[in-house]
């Protein structure tokens, strides 16, 4: 695929590509990286470009400014200026699903760095991440209660996973905002950080897991997400499969050759 050039700084969404990490930026500062049309495909570019370009090994999702996303723009649904009535299924089914199934979808790790406010859709991309990271400045909120609507972009089904049904209600029910540190405790993201900390250990953590072994993290990854479904025979059944194809691969063959050899590995991705 082509290189990655230079983009203008006007651009709703940042991309670089490092030692196989593909960062992605949400960039829109001054809306706290709220979305709009333009953000969602470009933001669904990158995802597909994670899923195609085999030099991507992990990605990292972090926003610009004091924000990493304050979901929706809300300018583009403004009531008073007339007009039918907004048709948000379709929205769902056109933008956000789309993101989050590329996300969730993706067989490389998706690290997210939360470096401020993540409220309504934009806590829940975050929450579809395989590992988030956010300052401690940083609040989830979910806001949709606050407008009238419900949790969307996946949010009524992660938080019910990770949380149970009455911290997800009250989350839910009440918007009230949630400190980074509380996410962490209630095992909602993986760890909250001092913010001036956040991107120098977001960007060692996705480059490391840039440097492992691709396919193993990958089918780690589907068969973790499958287990909130699976009875313990499929599950097991699952293991086996995967199990099979990680012990075919390369990066299986010279990770026991480095164990043997005391020496560290260098993977492949394959």
């Amino acid at each position: 695929m082509p290189e990655i050039g230079p983009q203008p700084a006007t651009s709703t969404v940042l991309v670089a590509l490092d030692n196989g990490v593909l960062r992605l930026t949400l960039n829109r500062p001054e809306k706290l990286n709220s979305f709009n049309e333009e953000m969602h495909l470009a933001l669904r570019e990158g995802l597909t470009r994670a899923h195609e370009d085999a030099a991507v090994r992990a990605v990292l999702l972090t926003g610009s400014g004091r924000g990493f996303c304050a979901g929706q723009d809300l300018g583009d649904r403004d009531p008073r200026k007339g007009g039918p009535a907004p048709d948000l299924g379709h929205t769902l089914e056109t933008f956000y699903n789309p993101t989050l199934r590329l996300i969730r979808s993706l067989e490389k790790p998706v690290v997210c760095a939360v470096n401020g406010v993540a409220a309504g859709a934009g806590a829940n991309i975050a929450l579809a991440c395989d590992i988030v990271l956010a300052a401690k400045s940083a609040r989830f909120i979910q806001a949709f209660a606050k407008i009238g609507l419900i949790p969307d972009a996946g949010g009524s089904w992660s938080l019910a996973r990770i949380l149970g049904e009455p911290r997800a209600k009250a989350l839910a029910l009440t918007a009230e905002p949630l400190p980074a540190e509380t996410a962490a405790s209630w095992g909602m993201i993986w760890k909250a950080v001092e913010d001036d900390a956040l991107m120098g250990e977001a960007e060692a953590l996705a480059a490391s897991l840039a440097a492992g072994p691709t396919l193993g993290l990958g089918l780690t990854k589907r068969l973790i997400q499958a287990a909130a479904t699976n009875s313990l025979d499929e599950q097991l059944d699952m293991e086996r499969d995967l199990q099979q194809q990680a012990g075919r691969s390369a990066d299986y063959a010279e990770g026991v050759t480095a164990f043997l050899e005391k020496r560290k590995p260098e993977f492949k991705g394959q």
